[in-house]
């Protein structure tokens, strides 16, 4: 399997900025599912606001069918480059991926700023 070949666009820095600060507030006062077990139980329970997904996940299959699920269930996601910043942003040394549950306080402003960036990008 191609290295990254599930990395769908290239999230500018900008946007990947703005991801990270979205999941570190949604850590610190929503809610969040980390793991990648977590993050598919979420999208198929609609729970999901956002998922963010990290570049350099190895293997790649842990979170390969992430995208082509959050297309499926109508799911905006994103990319970072590292899991080690995806890890920071929640109290882990590393995380492959995160789904945003709950925005929590004045996030929902910068998830909506944030979809509209993605979606932009995607076209």
């Amino acid at each position: 399997m191609d290295k990254n070949s599930y990395v769908k666009f290239e999230t500018p820095e900008s946007v990947e900025k703005k991801l990270l600060d979205l999941v570190e507030n949604s850590f610190r006062s929503g809610k969040i599912k980390k793991g990648t077990n977590e993050v598919i139980k979420s999208i198929e329970r609609g729970e999901s606001k956002i998922v963010v997904i990290a570049e350099d996940v190895s293997p790649p299959e842990v979170v390969y069918y992430l995208p082509m699920l959050c297309e499926e269930r109508k799911v905006p996601y994103g990319f970072v480059k590292k899991k080690s910043d995806l890890g920071a942003k929640v109290g882990i040394a590393s995380a492959a991926s995160i789904s945003v549950v709950d925005v929590g306080g004045k996030g929902e402003e910068t998830l909506k700023q944030v979809i509209s960036e993605l979606s932009e990008i995607k076209k």
